[in-house]
């Protein structure tokens, strides 16, 4: 896939200022400091797409980027941000949640996780949420370039370890370095495997429709265009405060 364009369209503190639900989106999100900004900016092939601060929890609000003019990068608040006021944090957390939850055109979640460390409660946690609440993700393990591969695979192979009993199959897993360039071409296989799928799926519902129509109610009628989010496997969850 190559990236044409990389255009910013609004800032939303809230579902309700999300800009229209026309175009699929991918939404990136992990822990503060996770290196998420460094990574936007080498997947878009834009220094300064997203803004990278020194300052943890940097982004509080859900920023919209149209991609080639036919889908929508997120860029997500990150989780765990510890300079901002609670009552902030738990208004941005909501309205991510919200977001993730209830975003008609949201295709898939990219969920960073640090490589350089061993598994984060919270990350496993966040995790532990999509999962439960059928959200479409993927596992990106970043920061590849900060430790030894022996140590990188370590830690991926222990957050794996930790999640596997909940699925039969366990979720796409990618690694990348911001640093390194590495990593790039396979996030964008995967989003353009989504974008040809999806289009498929909307060929599909179109066909169908008069069929639709003539046997259910118009209140039964499915969403156009847009697949209806898979099932995991749920084995078992975690006791915790976070809404997560």
């Amino acid at each position: 896939m190559n990236i044409s364009s990389a255009i910013f369209d609004r800032s939303a503190p809230d579902l309700d200022s999300c800009p229209d639900e026309s175009l699929p989106e991918f939404a990136f999100i992990g822990r503060s400091n996770v290196g998420k900004s460094s990574l936007l900016n080498m997947l878009s092939g834009q220094r300064d797409l997203a803004r990278v601060s020194p300052r943890p929890g940097f982004t509080r609000l859900i920023n919209f980027f149209t991609m080639s003019k036919r889908w929508r990068l997120v860029d997500l608040p990150g989780y765990g941000f510890a300079q901002v006021a609670r009552e902030n944090s738990a208004r941005f957390n909501e309205a991510v949640l919200d977001y993730l939850q209830h975003r008609a055109n949201l295709c898939c979640v990219f969920a960073l996780i640090d490589s350089s460390l061993p598994p984060q409660k919270i990350d496993l946690e966040f995790v532990e949420w999509l999962t439960s609440k059928r959200v479409p993700y993927v596992l990106v393990f970043t920061k590849t370039d900060t430790a030894t591969l022996a140590q990188v695979q370590t830690n991926i192979a222990a957050f794996t370890d930790c999640i596997s009993g909940w699925f039969e199959k366990l979720p796409e897993i990618l690694s990348c370095s911001a640093t390194a360039m590495q990593g790039r071409r396979e996030l964008l296989e995967v989003i353009e495997k989504s974008l040809t799928t999806q289009g498929a799926g909307q060929a599909q519902a179109a066909a169908e429709q008069p069929y639709l129509d003539a046997v259910l109610a118009p209140e039964d009628l499915p969403a156009p265009g847009w697949p209806v989010r898979a099932t995991a496997t749920h084995k078992k969850r975690f006791n915790r405060a976070r809404p997560w």
